[in-house]
């Protein structure tokens, strides 16, 4: 697969009030994790992207393969492996941040129902192995600037679109509040269908 050649932004950890945050050179916090709790969701825009759960049978669940673009702090990683109990695959470029999530935000190694896959998460969705395989896709892209998503074509959408078993859901963090939201939802509903495709109202912080 396809590697970036640029430098990385380092991976860095902040601590306050008994929750771990993942930076990437920046104050922006990339991810979250309460220290006595670490399979609990801190963030509430990663809260809400598990409401896909909301149209898969709970009985059906941890039968199901789950793919993340995009690590972070490896939130959804550790709640889909641990507690839905599904097979769970990572997608992340950067190796720093593998390597932080490991040290400090406990990601467990791999094992055979977790893969953590450092790769450009843009060439995973375009490779013929991965079409159709996953039931649950949760894609986070945001680097150090967290400005935009860094992967946010109509021909990303697509892939992301055919990676989808049948009856397969993605869900998407964007910034409900930059302008570029509407275009980035109009990519999405054209890969998907404007009638499969729901928003949620921003976080307080506009995700």
């Amino acid at each position: 697969m396809r590697r970036r050649t640029q430098p990385f932004e380092p991976a860095t950890m902040s601590e306050q009030d008994g929750v771990r945050y993942l930076h990437l050179g920046t104050p922006w916090v990339q991810g979250a994790m309460r220290v006595r709790k670490p399979q609990s969701l801190e963030l509430e825009y990663v809260q809400r992207m598990m409401a896909w759960m909301l149209w898969r049978p709970q009985d059906e669940v941890d039968q199901g393969h789950a793919a993340q673009l995009g690590l972070g702090a490896a939130s959804i990683t550790r709640f889909t492996y641990k507690v839905l109990r599904m097979r769970t695959t990572a997608v992340e470029l950067n190796p720093t941040v593998i390597g932080a999530c490991r040290l400090w935000f406990q990601l467990p190694a791999d094992d055979a129902r977790l893969q953590v896959v450092e790769a450009d998460a843009g060439a995973w969705v375009q490779d013929a192995a991965n079409l159709q395989s996953a039931d649950v896709l949760s894609v986070d892209l945001y680097d150090h600037d967290a400005a935009a998503p860094v992967l946010d074509s109509d021909a990303f959408y697509a892939a992301c679109h055919g990676v989808l078993a049948h009856g397969g859901l993605m869900a998407v963090n964007l910034f409900g509040r930059d302008t570029r939201f509407a275009a980035s939802a109009a990519r999405i509903a054209s890969a998907f269908g404007l009638d499969q495709v729901w928003s949620l109202r921003p976080t307080r912080e506009g995700n």
